[in-house]
């Protein structure tokens, strides 16, 4: 991964936020890049400076988050930038070929029944570049393996697994794969995509009504240190993304949640 993008929000989150991907990306060339996104402001024209003032703040925002992190020589570059939070940040994370987003799960929100705030949830449900969602107070450890579970092995361009082939490379990380099959689920779901299946260290079936279930199933016996999916045009997780929100009874991940994209 070369080029890393961290949107931030509140303080807190940010600091733990950042400070995981300066730590995920140390011994690589990657440039961490950290944007804070400020609001575009309608007011009259006799407070015209407000938006100077809005980026002024996000500027100190910035600036305090980056005072507390361990930068450990990675190089980051750190901008405030006016306008809509989800499109600003997909368009910043095109002009900047940017490979992988690093994002809180929540970085406002104090309702405790949120697993995925409006921003983490809208990237996910609104952009086509891959996502790591970091939870609240997460602490990086080093990735010995991957969770993977899908309900279709079918995979129509095999780029889509580029990000997780780079953490497995990266940290020598080990990958299990649970297929699960649901009452919805066909013959045509039954083959594994070669590239997937080469990765793979070890796979199981399991039945359930959702893949959400078959991972809560399986997830202890697995241990791995990062939990990764596939979000398609269609299935689970499109209709869980539906909204901007996603709720912790609906799905959660207590440890880095890896979102694959543009598979069909």
């Amino acid at each position: 991964m070369k080029n890393i993008l961290v949107p931030i929000g509140s303080d807190k989150n940010a600091i733990n936020t950042l400070q995981y991907a300066i730590d995920f990306s140390e011994g690589t060339n990657a440039t961490i890049y950290i944007i804070k996104v400020y609001g575009v402001s309608k007011v009259a024209s006799s407070m015209k400076n407000i938006d100077s003032i809005l980026k002024e703040d996000s500027n100190k925002e910035l600036n305090v988050v980056l005072d507390n992190v361990n930068s450990k020589g990675a190089q980051i570059i750190s901008k405030s930038i006016k306008g809509d939070i989800i499109n600003s940040i997909e368009r910043v994370a095109k002009q900047l070929d940017v490979d992988l987003i690093i994002s809180s799960a929540k970085s406002i929100s104090k309702d405790e029944s949120v697993y995925l705030g409006k921003i983490a949830g809208g990237l996910i449900k609104n952009t086509n570049i891959p996502i790591l969602i970091i939870p609240k107070n997460y602490k990086f450890k080093v990735v010995s393996k991957v969770l993977m579970a899908i309900k279709s092995g079918t995979i129509s361009n095999a780029t889509v697994l580029s990000p997780m082939m780079d953490v497995l490379n990266r940290f020598k990380s080990k990958l299990d794969l649970i297929k699960v099959i649901t009452p919805s689920s066909n013959d045509d779901n039954v083959e594994v995509n070669k590239t997937l299946d080469a990765l793979t260290s070890s796979f199981k079936t399991t039945e359930n009504a959702t893949i959400f279930q078959g991972v809560l199933e399986h997830i202890h016996e697995s241990n791995p240190d990062v939990l990764c999916v596939i979000r398609r045009k269609r299935g689970f997780f499109i209709r869980l993304w539906k909204k901007d929100r996603v709720y912790k009874k609906n799905f959660e991940s207590r440890m880095p949640l890896l979102v694959l994209k543009g598979a069909s």
